[in-house]
């Protein structure tokens, strides 16, 4: 388990009305990151956030905006996520037959590059590209709703993908960010798993305090 995870709020569970409020919350938290959620009703079952919303939080916030693209053809919107400000910008690897092109393009820009995978996709076909990615998106749910519960076996997807990085000293480059049902009473099983980023939304910002809560995941490392 690391001391310096990151936190990475989903304002897919914000109030939409009022952004700047989700933001402050996480400013007054702690969070590291800020996580945005981009759905095209095509990949999965839902429609969301576009390059104008991360361009209007880009110049009020000084934290890091990690999109995670949920899109079918993802390299037609890399471009425009990152003049809007996204500091990192992860895709599916079920999304496209050419992952190095979009990894490439995605680099081109000047963003970091994640590369995300469902539950039900094998690892293996995401781990020719570790050497090549700054981060490793592991859903720990289906993709496409905020709100569901932690999938138990996507632990050990996260140990394998943990020990895969090591074997190819990789672990210090490479971050392994986890989606999906994080909430305070798992966090620490995944963060000892070897996650060092943790998407929560619905666990921040589905609280009475979103700002207390922040900071309660942070003192499960002290």
């Amino acid at each position: 388990m690391t001391s310096e995870f990151k936190l990475a709020p989903s304002i897919l569970s914000a109030d939409f009305s009022n952004l700047q409020s989700a933001l402050s919350q996480c400013d007054a938290g702690g969070a590291h990151w800020i996580h945005v959620d981009v759905m095209d009703n095509q990949f999965v079952p839902n429609l969301t956030i576009g390059p104008p919303v991360v361009k209007s939080l880009r110049p009020k916030t000084n934290k890091f905006i990690d999109v995670h693209m949920m899109v079918i053809e993802p390299e037609k919107l890399v471009e425009p996520f990152a003049k809007a400000g996204a500091d990192l910008i992860t895709f599916h690897i079920e999304a496209t037959d050419n992952p190095l092109s979009v990894i490439d393009l995605i680099k081109s820009t000047g963003s970091q590059v994640g590369i995300s995978i469902k539950p039900s996709t094998p690892l293996s076909e995401i781990e020719p590209f570790y050497d090549q990615v700054d981060l490793v998106l592991v859903m720990s749910v289906e993709p496409g709703f905020g709100g569901q519960g932690y999938i138990k076996v996507s632990t050990g997807r996260i140990q394998e993908i943990k020990q895969k990085l090591n074997e190819q000293c990789l672990q210090d480059r490479v971050l392994i960010e986890v989606d999906g049902g994080i909430k305070l009473h798992n966090a620490k099983e995944v963060l000892d798993a070897g996650a060092d980023v943790l998407v929560a939304g619905s666990a921040v910002f589905g609280t009475d305090d979103p700002a207390e809560t922040i900071k309660e995941f942070y003192k499960l490392t002290q």
